[in-house]
């Protein structure tokens, strides 16, 4: 079925005339990202030509998307907004809560054995409110959004950082917090800073064993984790044309890693063969007649460096698979490099489990191509020598696939097949067979390689690469093997050499499904009763935070001075703690415990300072809270990469945590913090990061005139008597103060529908 078509035909209504207006205003060509951002300007704001990366502007997205571990707390605060219906389409996707561990079957059948109290809240909310709901097993959220919601010239937003998939169809998706998403189904505006515009032109074409899996990653080693924050990846040329749909997806879902706030695509055929076979040719016929507005205009295009903040160009024709990591998805490593790196940094060769799917690489082309590398070592006479686990995208891909054999393919080789679900790239594997000191390698088609992210053990080196590459290299069983350049000894002891891989973009046949599994809201939610337990250990109310006492704040110990990278993986766990995503209570007892102590290098270990010993983060926050004290968090730069969970700022919210000063933030975990009332700051010296001592008491002095462009102080008051003071900086806008100043965001908007 056609979802959002008449909403659609709304929005294309006046599309070209507005972009006319636009161009107008502005005076200038545009890019593409211009044309869509300024097309959805929230009413009454007001048209002109904002600065990049230093004006918040508000905008009216069409759309919102949630992944049922961000929509737990997505809909509690929901609950508490005032609204009685969302304002826009919205969505839940039941995706992150299947753990893989035997098999599809087996494991989605003690998923909603587990997990039925969460489900059934998901499901009582979403027809309440008017929410689409997608159930357990219908597929990864960003795939299925692909399948069924994106369109040409659209916003979404997503309460899951790789949202940004969107952008492979020409729609600007931003992955945010839950407070973000309940301000735009609640009908407010999305308040975001206009992004910097970073311009990457492709030339060439791919082949051989290149995938648009090695523009990202070729990228991210370019870019680095944080080169693209507050920034929009916008890929243009010539060699856009030739990428298919879902493969430009998979570029613009990983430009997360990259710290950007979206990716886009340019609308082509490619967009176009995608949205029909998908069952959209209506999108198609309306779409192909604003073919202009949904690329960026030809001035552009002839002079790129006049629009674009920054301009990377890559040859599709001369690029190579790349392979990135362990434990950051910015360590590139082209695979003629590898095996000299995997020498050098005493990696573990011996390559254990090779994992396909995600939200990344799970389309029918990632399938296709990953099932012919399998099949050509079949037939080559070798054998598949590391553990393989495939994780179809949606119940479309995977009907599709089993119909046409890639499934049996993968099977017959030894592959275990689980169900259409994130599990092991968002840490829902339950790895029995290894211990957590076992030093060990893993490769994976996914996005993200964090210490403990996969599996929960930190000595897990996880790579990250195209799925044909995750098949080459579980059939070799070595990270040092190169498939372009190597042979491998098969079962009669001959040298063979892997061919390239090859599959279709889209299927011969067709897509298939018997059931997509999408369930409608009822017509009228009014009467729905959304039930929850008072002893429940997944679900809990939530109470409004506290506004301001309106005071600085004074002599508060230090809670955790965190070293080197601290992503919300560090701040707030997922693996077993998915369970808790809907209990802020229970799940801050995960808070920082990932985090490594600055003084003892430790995790999970801090010091108190009245008592001389050391407790758990969670413990000591819980300890200051009940004595009626703050705390302080410490850290270095790009504090909350990762995903988009709100958990991270919630939790310490939720323990009294005072301000978190680092050196700098992501974007997506500093507007997190914001909407939660917390104070996000940042040293304007970064070296006054080293003052910061243990036991320091702390003050942050200047809140009782919090003001935009100025700054705060910060005193350590050192134990051996001597005081330091230094300025720390913000970026809150008046919105923001008041955010702070009400409690949070939520607080905000909840006195405001009170008083209309």
């Amino acid at each position: 079925m056609i979802f959002d078509l008449e909403l659609i035909k709304h929005v294309y209504t006046h599309y070209q005339d507005t972009v006319n207006h636009i161009r107008q205003v502005i005076g200038r060509p545009l890019t593409l990202t211009e044309k869509i951002l300024y097309a959805h300007l929230a009413q009454g704001e007001q048209l002109k030509d904002y600065k990049r990366g230093v004006d918040y502007v508000n905008f009216a997205p069409d759309r919102v998307a949630m992944q049922d571990a961000t929509a737990q707390m997505a809909l509690l605060q929901l609950m508490n907004s005032g609204r009685d219906r969302v304002a826009v389409p919205s969505t839940v996707h039941c995706d992150h809560l299947i753990q893989a561990y035997k098999n599809a079957y087996d494991d989605l059948i003690i998923a909603e054995s587990n997990n039925q109290e969460v489900y059934q809240f998901l499901r009582d909310v979403s027809n309440k409110y008017g929410i689409g709901f997608w159930k357990p097993n219908a597929g990864i959220i960003h795939q299925v959004v692909l399948e069924n919601y994106a369109f040409p010239g659209g916003m979404m937003i997503g309460t899951d950082s790789h949202t940004p998939n969107a952008g492979g169809l020409s729609m600007i998706a931003i992955g945010v917090g839950g407070a973000d998403a309940v301000d735009v189904m609640a009908g407010m505006a999305f308040e975001l800073k206009m992004p910097r515009l970073i311009g990457v032109k492709l030339i060439g074409k791919l082949s051989g064993w290149a995938s648009a899996k090695d523009v990202i990653l070729k990228l991210a080693g370019i870019l680095t984790v944080k080169g693209g924050t507050n920034s929009i990846i916008e890929y243009f040329g010539e060699g856009t044309k030739s990428l298919s749909a879902t493969g430009k997806a998979t570029i613009c879902n990983m430009g997360a890693e990259v710290g950007a706030t979206t990716s886009i695509f340019p609308y082509d055929q490619k967009s176009a063969d995608y949205l029909a076979i998908t069952g959209r040719q209506d999108i198609v016929d309306l779409a192909t007649k604003l073919v202009d507005c949904f690329n960026p205009d030809l001035a552009v295009l002839n002079e790129p460096n006049k629009y674009y903040d920054q301009v990377i160009e890559i040859n599709l024709s001369e690029l190579e698979p790349y392979v990135n990591g362990p434990f950051t998805p910015d360590l590139a490593y082209p695979i003629s490099q590898l095996a000299s790196a995997v020498k050098q940094h005493n990696y573990p060769n011996n390559m254990e489990v090779g994992l396909i799917g995600s939200c990344t690489n799970s389309s029918y082309e990632d399938m296709s191509r990953a099932a012919s590398v399998i099949d050509n070592a079949t037939k080559l006479g070798l054998s598949v020598k590391a553990k393989l686990i495939i994780n179809p995208g949606s119940e479309q891909v995977k009907y599709t696939a089993l119909r046409d054999g890639l499934l049996d393919t993968f099977e017959q080789a030894g592959a275990v097949v689980m169900a259409n679900a994130c599990g092991p790239c968002i840490g829902q594997w339950r790895r029995d067979e290894v211990s957590d000191e076992h030093y060990n390698s893993i490769v994976t088609s996914f996005n993200r390689n964090f210490a403990k992210r996969n599996d929960g053990n930190a000595n897990t080196n996880a790579f990250v690469c195209s799925p044909e590459i995750v098949a080459a290299l579980s059939i070799a069983g070595t990270l040092t093997f190169n498939p372009l350049t190597d042979t491998l000894t098969n079962s009669k002891g001959e040298k063979v050499k892997l061919p390239e891989p090859v599959g279709d973009e889209l299927p011969t046949n067709g897509f298939a499904v018997d059931d997509a599994g999408y369930i409608e809201p009822i017509a009228d939610g009014s009467q729905v009763a959304v039930n929850i337990a008072q002893s429940s250990e997944r679900l809990q109310a939530l109470s409004p935070f506290l506004p301001w006492d309106g005071k600085d704040i004074v002599a508060q110990p230090l809670l955790i001075k965190a070293l080197g990278k601290c992503t919300t993986d560090h701040i707030s766990m997922a693996g077993k703690w998915l369970k808790y995503r809907g209990h802020l209570d229970n799940i801050s007892n995960n808070m920082l415990i990932g985090a490594v102590n600055a003084f003892n290098e430790q995790t999970n270990f801090v010091l108190d300072a009245q008592t001389n010993s050391y407790l758990a983060v969670p413990e000591l926050a819980r300890k200051f809270k009940a004595e009626g004290l703050g705390s302080i968090v410490v850290a270095e730069e790009n504090y909350g990469e990762g995903s988009s969970r709100e958990h991270a700022a919630m939790e310490p919210r939720f323990l009294n945590v005072k301000a978190i000063v680092v050196k700098s933030f992501a974007r997506i975990h500093e507007t997190n913090l914001k909407k939660q009332g917390m104070l996000a700051l940042t040293f304007v010296n970064k070296e006054d990061y080293d003052k910061v001592q243990e036991d320091d008491k702390i003050s942050i002095l200047g809140l009782t005139d919090f003001t935009p462009g100025k700054n705060l102080t910060m005193v350590l008051n050192h134990r051996d008597g001597n005081v330091e003071a230094f300025p720390v900086a913000h970026t809150y806008n008046e919105a923001q103060i008041s955010w702070f100043k009400a409690g949070s965001a939520l607080n905000k908007l909840s006195a405001e529908f009170k008083n209309s």
